[in-house]
Order: structure tokens, then C-alpha cells, then sequence
């Protein structure tokens, strides 16, 4: 199914200000698809919390180091909020590694008030609702986020702790409460990402290579099916 015109309808739209919320999506698999269809999740750095239909139940999904394809059947329909990268735990109130590469319910981590949530009339708008009111009275945000992901990004781990002023092991143990994973990891994400966002753009494997960073484009095939599970061509 990989190369497939995605089926789901899925689409995104702006999230409340000031919550730490990147977006809000939904996705849809029409009752008279003739098939089921593999939905391609792979890393972003993100932490998603979402709703399903079929299961009537609220899950926390991320943050993902690898591949993690979800199966949509005929009539399956999700409504989702998706994080900025580094904000969820502190409105989740549970650290992103604790939900690294895993799908959780969010009664595991909310209990009866992700109950109510789930058997509320309309449960997406309920469970936006629910996360800018935890994002409010949450506390700050780690204030080494913001910086950290552009240094990580055009540098190694030593060079964006200089440019920070932080030492190395304050930089992983600061990463890896924010991110979920340490701070190669989320380099890795970030250089996939970009990969990915040059390729749709119809930019030349070669010219991709050199501008995300790569070291040559075997060295960017390698990472793409490792992080994404599929050849970039894929992607597009």
C-alpha cells in the first residue's frame, strides 16, 4: 500500500495560541473503501494525543524513533491534537520516554477525567478543550526548548551546548525530559524532517543530501528507511 494516494482525508488546521499545540487533525477511512489502508506514521519530534472511533477511547501516541504504520479499516475515523516538540509532558503530567514508541491510553494516565472525555458528546472538541485548560495551569515550559532544537539541528552536541552555555550531560538530561530521547536521537528526527519536507518540494535527492545535512545520499537512503521505514521517493 506504501505509494498509494492516502485514502483518509486527512487534514490539519491551526490549534489554540499559547498551549504548546502545533495542530489540530483529523482522519477518515470512508465506510466504502474496498480495503483497509497503512497509514505511514514516522518520527517528528512530536507528541500526539488523539481519539478513536472504532475504540471509543482517547490514546497518547509518541514520541516515535522509528516507523510506526497504523491500520485504518473501512469506517475508522480519529480526531487528534498534536504538540509542539518538547511541550507535552508538562500538560500530559507524565515524561514523553514514559510513552516513547508506544500508543497509551490516556486513562492510564488521566484515569476517570479521560473517561469523561471519551464519553462526552463530541470528544475531539472535548479533548481540545481539556488540554488548553492543562496547558494553562501547567507549569512553564523548559526555556532550553526553544533554543535547542535550531542548535541541534546545525550542529553537533558539543557545539550547541557552547553556543547554549550548558554543559553536554545538562543538554542530553534537559533533551531527553523534553524530547523523550536524547539529543542524537532528536538530531536524527530533525535532519529526517527535513529531508522529507525538501523532498515533497521536488528538490533533487542529491541537492536534499547537502542541505539536511547528510554525509552522501547512501548515508541518507540508510537513515530514510531506518527512520521512515520506506525509500524517500515514497514520501513525495
Amino acid at each position: 500500500m506504501q505509494g498509494r494516494v492516502n485514502p483518509t482525508g486527512y487534514r490539519e488546521r491551526p490549534a489554540p495560541r499559547g498551549a504548546g499545540l502545533a495542530c489540530v487533525w483529523t482522519s477518515a477511512l470512508p465506510r466504502a473503501a474496498a480495503e483497509p489502508f497503512v497509514q505511514r506514521v514516522v518520527p517528528d519530534g512530536c507528541v500526539d494525543v488523539y481519539w478513536s472511533e472504532r475504540d471509543g477511547r482517547v490514546f497518547v501516541a509518541g514520541p516515535d524513533t522509528g516507523p510506526m504504520p497504523a491500520l485504518l479499516l473501512p469506517g475508522d475515523r480519529f480526531v487528534g491534537v498534536r504538540f509542539r516538540p518538547g511541550t507535552a509532558g508538562r500538560v500530559l503530567t507524565v515524561p514523553p520516554a514514559a510513552v516513547r514508541d508506544a500508543r497509551v491510553p490516556l486513562s492510564d494516565l488521566w484515569g476517570a477525567d479521560a473517561e469523561r472525555l471519551e464519553h462526552s458528546g463530541d470528544p475531539g472538541r472535548a479533548l481540545m478543550a481539556a488540554l488548553v485548560a492543562r496547558a494553562a495551569s501547567a507549569p512553564p515550559p523548559d526555556p532550553l526548548v526553544a533554543g535547542l532544537i535550531p542548535a541541534l539541528a546545525t550542529g553537533s552536541v558539543a557545539r550547541a551546548a557552547d553556543d547554549l552555555g550548558f554543559s553536554e550531560r545538562q543538554i542530553r538530561r534537559r533533551t531527553m525530559d523534553a524530547f523523550g530521547y536524547g539529543p542524537k536521537t532528536l538530531q536524527r528526527v530533525l535532519r529526517f524532517q527535513k529531508a522529507l519536507r525538501l523532498a515533497r518540494t521536488g528538490t533533487p535527492f542529491a541537492d536534499v543530501t547537502q542541505a539536511a545535512g547528510y554525509a552522501d545520499q547512501t548515508h541518507l537512503a540508510h537513515e530514510v528507511r531506518e527512520l521512515g521505514g520506506a525509500p524517500l521517493g515514497t514520501f513525495r
